[in-house]
Formats: structure tokens, C-alpha cells, sequence
């Protein structure tokens, strides 16, 4: 929650520099971060409050909202579907409390990587930063699985993969690079404010289709459609509310985690805001109620305009097995399946564009913080980690044509698990940063929280208490499914593996990262809190100041602006 802005006083001006200058000597890694900036160059702060506000509230919303809830539904029954949504949905809210009250003091890119390094251990710090990329990149791949889907949902299935595919030959690759991919990764050729701009547009298509869907499924319940009845919520009580057991409740609550599980990309492009301090506020409080909004009502919906035992649902990964096409199509309705079918591809272009802006700019802070090689942190003139986003494009090209490869159902699956298991991983490290965070701020008696505009959480410690339950819960849910899979037919090396893949190599590489380099653990009473520390200038005081003035329904309108 947003803390009442306190008097700012010379005494206090006095105090961070007292601070400063009785702070232990710090660490190779730490220090040498920002003169590290100043060799390899700045990311630009291009990134504008109402770019992050438009941004966060469309954030996440795509696939995993139209589609993924019908596999939910269909494997889990409306109640594991609605329960399992609601605990990730309580989880994001935690999460954001405890990294926003970081990021606001401390907002570079790449944030949370860098928390882990100076507060806890750099190993950690890698195990986070490897996770995060590694999520991310194989979002990518995923949403590459459904573009090629959703095309052929025009095509009637008429279209072949490879003609998606065919744009650009390139002899390192072989094959053909598809448009896609060109598509997206074209973008980062452009300025920063380029992709700002494009998320921002996305991000108001996204909304606008919920809004629609929101409507048309009201609609449908009421009986609309020239084949349409009235839904009475027999779908809950004709039929088991939880499907599966644990198992059903399981598998929903991981495509949860896969959907929205990840929020910390706003605390990352914190790192570029032009005015943290409120952009972060502002999404520390707008995103949890945006993720309970779009999902819970979504999951509420979808568990009444079609039944959990209807085929359809598992027929497939494209829109013709979304539940809310599958409703409209029941219902005899014309048209509406091309729209969504449009809006989904705008939504998977904006997404797989964060999928390479996220992990470059992960693996820019792991390279500042000598995680990584140097090179890798170089920033050009116009604010772009290049070397960064080359790394990234090539192994989200790699992954996008092993999973087009590979079959989509199957690959998406491994996909899915990976991204899953590094999302909650990364919620549990963020969690026990925010514990060793606060334990340095109360050794240092830092004044942290104590400037003008200082933003705390009221919510600690139960924000990081919750988030390392969650994390704990999640964890049960990933081993459970993969020695008991749904369906029956017992362990099986390859269902266990593919569940668990992904924390075999994050957990993997965090450990032998930790034996190779024998890092240090972070000592409360010398763990760096003056580096990157970021004071606000004159013109931001002036206007939070002036947004304080305002009377308080005035300031919650801004979190409905879209302008």
C-alpha cells in the first residue's frame, strides 16, 4: 500500500549521507555494478507511468485466459479450477508487495536479480536470473506453438507449419526463419519507446477483448443465440465440482502459475520508468486486482456456459478449444470465433515481445553483477542490451522451432512445466529476499523507508509468509502430477521428467554455481544498501506531491485511465 508522503528535512538529507559514508566496502559485484553502467553503457528511462500502467493491466492476459482456463476446467472441474486460480491470484498480490517495496528504492533492471546477489547469495542471484530467462524464453517458444495454431484456425488447417515458417532463409539455421519471429524480433531494432508503444497498444486489445467476452458469456447465460438456453449452474452440480482429486486440482493450479504466475516484469521495466516511485505504487495496487478481476470472473464464467466433461475442451490448444468459442458456437452465434481469433494473435505478439525484453534485460543485470561475462551488459546508444537480445532471440528461435518440430501439444506441455516451475521458484526466492532485505535495513538502521515518499508494505511479514506457502504448495502440486498423472497408468520416467524438468535445471545450476565459485552469504550487518540507490528529483516530488493533494476518489481514477 502507498505510504503518506512525511516531511523531508535536512536532517534526513544528513542521514543518507551518514549512510553512505559508514557503509561497509562492498563486495566484488556490488560496487562495481553502476561504474560497470558507466563503461558499458545506461538503459534509457523511455518508459513513460501511463506506458506501465496500460501495460500491467493487460499484462498475462492472452492464451492462458482463453484457452488455458478450458483445460483447467476440463481436468479439474469448476471448483479445483476456481480454487486453484484464487491461491495464484493471492500470490501475485504478496509478490508485489514484497518486490515492490524493493524496486522502489532500488529500481534496476533486472531487480530482483540484483536483490538476491546483494542481500542473500550470488548463487542465488543466478539460480533467479537463470530461471526467470529461461521461463520467459520458453513462454516464447509456446506462444509460437499457438500463432501457428491460431493462422491455421483461418486456414481450416489447410496451411502447413513450414509455410508459417517460410520468410527468411539463413544458412546458420537451415531452414526458414518464420514471420513471427521476424515479427517480433524486428521490434528491437528500434528504440525502446518503439516497444513501449506497441505494448501499450496490445495491452488496450487485450482489455477490450475481456470486456467483450465478459459480455457475449452474460449474454450466452441468459440465453442469447439463435440456439442459446438459459445457463442455470447445473454445470456445477450435474457433474463433479472436483474432477481428479488433487490431481485436477494440481494441474490447475499450475496453469495458473503459467498464466499469471509471473508479475515481476513490472519491477523489471521499473528499471527503465521515467518515475519508479509511481509507476511501481501504482502497480503494486492496480495488478492484483486486474489478475483477480480478469481470472477469477473469467474462471466463474467459463465454469457455467460450458460443462467440464465437453471433449472440446481437450481437443486441442487453439481458439476452437477455448470454452468461450465453444459456448458461442453452441450457441449458434456467427462471427464471434474470427474475433477472438484476431484479438488472441495481437495478444501473443504483445506477450512473446516481453518474452525477449524480460530475459535480455535479466541477462544485462546478471552480466553487471559479474554473473555472467561483461560483454553481455553492453548497452548501445539508444538504451538496447544488444548482446543480451541476441542471446535471447537465438535460443527463442532454437526453442520455437523444436517445439514446431516436436509436435505442438507435446512441446507446449514441456513448455508449460518449465515456465511453471520457474515462475514459482522465483516467487519463493523473492519471498526470502524480502526477509534478508529487511533483516539488513534493521542491522544498518537505514532510513530506507523514512524519506519522502518512502513506500512500505503494511503487509510484512505476512506478504513473504504467504508467498513461500504458495510457492511450498505449488512445489507438491509439480511432484504430485508428475509420479500420478492424471488419467491413470501410474509413474512413468517421461511423465516425471517432463514435470520436473524444469526444476532439475534451475535447482541444478544454482547448486553448482554455488560449488564452483564458493560464494559468500550475505551478512545482514555489511549487505550492500547504498548501491543504486535512487533519490527522486525536484519534478517528481513536485508532482507526487501533487497527486497526494488530490482528494482520494480523484487518485483512484487514474487507475482506471487508459490515457
Amino acid at each position: 500500500m502507498e505510504v503518506k508522503p512525511k516531511a523531508h528535512s535536512v536532517a534526513d538529507e544528513m542521514d543518507s549521507e551518514k549512510q553512505v559514508a559508514s557503509s561497509p566496502a562492498l563486495s566484488v559485484g556490488e560496487g562495481d555494478v553502476f561504474r560497470s553502467e558507466e563503461k558499458y553503457g545506461s538503459l534509457h528511462r523511455t518508459l513513460s507511468p501511463r506506458m506501465i500502467h496500460v501495460i500491467s493491466l493487460g499484462s498475462n492476459v492472452g492464451s492462458g485466459l482463453f484457452i488455458g482456463t478450458g483445460k483447467a476446467l476440463a481436468n479439474g472441474g469448476p471448483g479445483s479450477m476456481f480454487l486453484g486460480y484464487l491461491i495464484v491470484c493471492v500470490g501475485v498480490w504478496a509478490n508485489l508487495q514484497n518486490i515492490t517495496e524493493m524496486t522502489i528504492a532500488f529500481p534496476t533492471s533486472g531487480n530482483y536479480v540484483d536483490f538476491a546477489d546483494r542481500w542473500v547469495d550470488p548463487a542465488l542471484a543466478f539460480g533467479a536470473g537463470f530461471a526467470e530467462w529461461l521461463g520467459w524464453t520458453a513462454v516464447f517458444g509456446a506462444e509460437a506453438v499457438f500463432f501457428v495454431i491460431l493462422v491455421n484456425f483461418w486456414a481450416g488447417g489447410a496451411v502447413p507449419d513450414a509455410a508459417l515458417q517460410s520468410f527468411l532463409s539463413l544458412i546458420v539455421w537451415g531452414p526458414k526463419v518464420s514471420i513471427f519471429l521476424v515479427g517480433c524480433l524486428v521490434v528491437f531494432l528500434m528504440p525502446n519507446k518503439f516497444f513501449g508503444w506497441l505494448q501499450y497498444f496490445g495491452s488496450l486489445v487485450k482489455v477490450a477483448l475481456f470486456i467483450f467476452i465478459v459480455i457475449i458469456s452474460l449474454a450466452i447465460i441468459g440465453g442469447a443465440g439463435p440456439e442459446g438456453f438459459p445457463r442455470d449452474g447445473s454445470t456445477w452440480t450435474d457433474l463433479p465440482a472436483f474432477k481428479n482429486g488433487f490431481g485436477g486440482f494440481a494441474n490447475a493450479a499450475l496453469l495458473a502459475i503459467w498464466a499469471i504466475g509471473d508479475q515481476v516484469f513490472i519491477g523489471v521495466m521499473g528499471g527503465e520508468a521515467a518515475s519508479p516511485r509511481f509507476s511501481m505504487a501504482h502497480s503494486a495496487n492496480l495488478v492484483p486486482w486486474r489478475v483477480a478481476v480478469f481470472y477469477l470472473v473469467s474462471t466463474v464464467l467459463v465454469s457455467i456456459i460450458v460443462p467440464s466433461d465437453d471433449n472440446r475442451l481437450l481437443g486441442g490448444s487453439g481458439v476452437a478449444a477455448s470454452p468461450f468459442v465453444i459456448s458461442v458456437e453452441d450457441a449458434g452465434i456467427k462471427g464471434i470465433p474470427d474475433l477472438i481469433n484476431a484479438c488472441m494473435i495481437v495478444g501473443i505478439i504483445a506477450i512473446a515481445l516481453e518474452c525477449i525484453f524480460l530475459p535480455s534485460r535479466i541477462l544485462r543485470t546478471m552480466s553487471l553483477q559479474r554473473l555472467l561475462p561483461a560483454f553481455i551488459a553492453k548497452v548501445d546508444e539508444k538504451g538496447r542490451p544488444r548482446w543480451a537480445l541476441v542471446i535471447t532471440s537465438v535460443v527463442a528461435v532454437i526453442l520455437t522451432y523444436m517445439s514446431l518440430s516436436s509436435g505442438g501439444n507435446e512441446a507446449l506441455n514441456w513448455l508449460i512445466s518449465i515456465t511453471s516451475a520457474s515462475f514459482f521458484t522465483n516467487w519463493a526466492i523473492i519471498g526470502f529476499t524480502s526477509f534478508r532485505f529487511r533483516a539488513a535495513v534493521k542491522a544498518q538502521k537505514n532510513p530506507v523507508f523514512e524519506h519522502e515518499f518512502g513506500w512500505k508494505s503494511n503487509f510484512w511479514p505476512l506478504a513473504p509468509i504467504m508467498v513461500l506457502s504458495i510457492s511450498a504448495l505449488l512445489l507438491v502440486c509439480v511432484l504430485y502430477l508428475s509420479i500420478a498423472p492424471i488419467g491413470g497408468g501410474g509413474f512413468a520416467a517421461y511423465n516425471f521428467f517432463s514435470y520436473t524438468i524444469g526444476l532439475w535445471l534451475i535447482v541444478g545450476s544454482t547448486i553448482a554455481y554455488k560449488l564452483f565459485f564458493r560464494t559468500p552469504w550475505r551478512d545482514p550487518a555489511t549487505a550492500d544498501l547504498v548501491t543504486g540507490r535512487r533519490q527522486l528529483s525536484t519534478q517528481e516530488i513536485q508532482e507526487l506531491q501533487d497527486y497526494y493533494s488530490r482528494p482520494f476518489w480523484r487518485r483512484l481514477g487514474t487507475y482506471l485511465r487508459l490515457w
